[in-house]
């Protein structure tokens, strides 16, 4: 099976919750994924956007997938705090996963996309610094109806 998600052009939107360890609350979200068409090399850019209720700011992260060969691929996270991170990921028939370490940094940590019908995913992410903060994601993204 090829997953709709990530791998073919589209929009995308999602919500769920996030949980950082320095605040007892959980705080909603809402994202955009806007994935774009494989250039000649087989490279696909995402855009993500992040809105968080009650927050004016919106986060925006850069992926870019590729070298995709039997179900392993590399990607790329671009954003403004960050910087540039290489990680790797995995696509089996009902997941497309991947996680980053960059050392350097002290930044880890991961995604899990697992698929419940052709346009529904559910996620969860977890991501930690070197300092001690930690974030749990959860949520779903789902393809909208045209």
């Amino acid at each position: 099976m090829t997953h709709p998600f990530l791998l073919k052009p589209g929009a995308w939107i999602g919500q769920g919750n996030i949980q950082l360890n320095m605040v007892a609350e959980e705080l909603a979200f809402f994202t955009r994924w806007t994935i774009g068409v494989p250039d000649s090399e087989g490279k696909i850019e995402c855009l993500q956007e992040i809105q968080i209720k009650g927050l004016s700011d919106v986060m925006h992260n850069k992926f870019t997938i590729y070298n995709h060969v039997n179900g392993e691929f590399a990607i790329d996270l671009e954003n403004e705090a960050l910087g540039r991170i290489v990680g790797k990921g995995l696509i089996s028939d009902k997941v497309i996963a991947w996680e980053f370490r960059a050392e350097d940094i002290g930044f880890e940590g991961f995604e899990l996309y697992e698929i419940q019908d052709p346009s529904t995913y559910q996620m969860r992410a977890e991501y930690a610094t070197s300092d001690q903060y930690r974030t749990l994601i959860q949520g779903k993204v789902w393809l909208p109806s045209t």
